[in-house]
C-alpha cells in the first residue's frame, strides 16, 4: 500500500491519529486553493528532508518556505559534498575526545552525521564572489536569491541527486524563501568576517530580517487565497512567519485575514514556558489564529513525521 493508505489503516489514535487527521485536513485545504508556507527549524536539511519536500514543491503543494539560515545553507552543502559526509551511528555515546578528533579532521557533527569543512569553504568562496559583484554595482539581495543564483548559474558540481534537493525544486520554481536571523549561520558569519577584514565595505549586500518581514507581508497580501502554515519545530522560523498577521493587523492597521490553517510538529512542552511549545489556542490570544481555524499539534519527531505528511500529499 502507498503511504496514504498505510496511514489511514494504521494511524488512528494519539499522535498517530492527530497525524492522520492533520493530513486529511491539509489535503482539503490545498484542494480548495489554499496556499501553504512550511517553516523549517532544526537540522531538517541535514536530515535530507528534500527527498519529500522537493516533490511537494514541484507539485505546487508548498508555496513558500520560512527557514533558518542553517537549513538554507546546509541543503546546499549537502548538494555539493554529501559524498564526503560521515555517519556517526553511536552519537549518543560520543565522547568529548571523539568530537575533538572530528574537529581536528575538520569535520563538523550534526547529531549523527559529520559535515566536512571543505563544503563550507567551497560555497563560501563562490558566495564571496557574488557579494563582491553586488557591492560593485550597489546591489542588495536576500540570502536565498544568492543561493538561487549560485545553484542555477554557478560552477558547482553536485555530489547528490539534484531531484532529492528541496532547494533545487525551490530555485526552479523561484519559490519565495524567508530567512530570519540569517546572520546566525555559517555564511552569515562569513559575511561579517569579510566586513571585519575589509574585503567588503559593508554587510548591506545581503538584506536583513526587517526586509524579510516586509517581503513576507507583501507575499501574504498578494493573493486572496486562504493561507496556511505548517510549522516544523519551533524557533525563529516559526515565530517570524506567524507574526506577520498581527503585525499587519495590529501594527500596520492593514485588514488581512487570519491564518486559515495551522499545524505544528514539535517536541516542546507548554509547561516549559517557551514559545515553541505553545499550543495553537494560545496563538488565538495574539491575533494569529481564529477560533475556527483548523489547528493540529503533533508531538513527535519532525524527521519522522514531516516526510509522512509531505508524501501523503502526492
Amino acid at each position: 500500500m502507498d503511504v496514504r493508505d498505510f496511514i489511514e489503516t494504521h494511524y488512528s489514535h494519539f499522535n498517530a491519529g492527530e497525524l492522520a487527521r492533520c493530513i486529511d485536513s491539509l489535503r482539503v485545504f490545498l484542494d480548495n486553493d489554499g496556499r501553504l508556507i512550511v517553516t523549517l527549524a532544526g537540522a531538517m536539511s541535514t536530515a535530507e528532508i528534500g527527498k519529500s519536500l522537493g516533490p511537494a514543491i514541484r507539485e505546487q503543494r508548498v508555496h513558500a518556505i520560512c527557514c533558518t539560515g542553517a537549513n538554507l545553507e546546509e541543503e546546499m552543502f549537502g548538494l555539493i559534498s554529501r559524498s564526503g559526509y560521515e555517519s556517526v551511528p553511536n552519537w549518543r555515546h560520543q565522547s568529548k575526545q571523539e568530537d575533538a578528533a572530528l574537529h581536528d579532521r575538520k569535520m563538523n557533527r550534526v547529531t549523527d552525521v559529520a559535515i566536512p569543512e571543505s563544503a563550507f569553504t567551497k560555497v563560501g568562496e563562490e558566495m564571496l564572489s557574488l557579494w563582491e559583484e553586488s557591492e560593485t554595482v550597489g546591489d542588495s539581495r536576500f540570502p536565498h536569491e544568492y543561493v538561487y543564483d549560485l545553484l542555477l548559474h554557478g560552477n558547482l558540481e553536485f555530489s547528490s541527486p539534484p531531484e532529492e534537493s528541496w532547494l533545487i525544486a525551490a530555485a526552479d520554481a523561484n519559490l519565495p524563501i524567508f530567512t530570519p536571523g540569517w546572520e546566525d549561520s555559517t555564511l552569515g558569519n562569513l559575511l561579517a568576517a569579510r566586513v571585519l577584514d575589509c574585503t567588503l565595505k559593508s554587510n548591506s549586500v545581503v538584506k536583513g530580517g526587517l526586509d524579510a518581514m516586509q517581503s513576507l507581508a507583501d507575499w501574504y497580501r498578494e493573493d486572496d487565497s486562504p493561507t496556511g502554515m505548517l510549522q516544523v519545530g519551533g524557533g525563529i522560523s516559526g515565530d517570524f512567519a506567524i507574526s506577520v498577521v498581527p503585525m499587519l493587523r495590529q501594527d500596520a492597521g492593514v485588514e488581512v485575514p487570519l491564518w486559515a490553517w495551522f499545524a505544528q510538529i514539535s517536541e516542546s512542552r507548554p509547561s516549559f514556558g517557551g514559545y515553541s511549545g505553545a499550543p495553537p489556542s494560545e496563538k488565538i490570544s495574539w491575533g494569529k489564529l481564529g477560533v475556527n481555524t483548523p489547528q493540529f499539534v503533533i508531538e513527535s519527531d519532525a524527521s519522522i513525521v514531516l516526510p509522512l505528511i509531505l508524501s501523503s500529499l502526492e
